[in-house]
């Protein structure tokens, strides 16, 4: 499955540095996560994650290493950095204005 029509652009950024900041872990488990913690709401395709990984790393909000996984198999994980968890501020306060913009929006009584 591809990423879900109705994510915010930019919401999957959010997702991951606020799951990883939870624990370092490896791109099945931060998928399973966000399954799970959603309730089966939002799945994201390896195609969406792997990606957004890359590019998180990239900007240096998140670092990965290589480590044995419980199936003895190697595998990166994924922990959030000092710039990570800034960014993970002003993104979490960015989405808080957002979604009470448009709750304020979706609430309004019809004439």
């Amino acid at each position: 499955m591809s990423r879900p029509p109705d994510l915010v652009q930019g919401t999957l950024d959010l997702l991951i540095l606020k799951i990883v900041a939870l624990e370092p872990l490896n791109g099945w488990a931060i998928s399973q996560r966000l399954k799970q913690v959603s309730r089966e709401v939002l799945q994201v395709s390896d195609g969406s994650l792997y990606p957004a990984l890359h590019k998180l790393e990239q900007e240096g909000w998140i670092k990965a290493e290589w480590r044995v996984t419980e199936n003895n198999r190697r595998a990166k994980y994924y922990s959030l950095t000092r710039p990570g968890r800034k960014q993970l501020e002003r993104e979490t306060a960015n989405w808080q204005r957002l979604s009470g913009a448009i709750s304020h929006v979706v609430k309004l009584k019809e004439a």
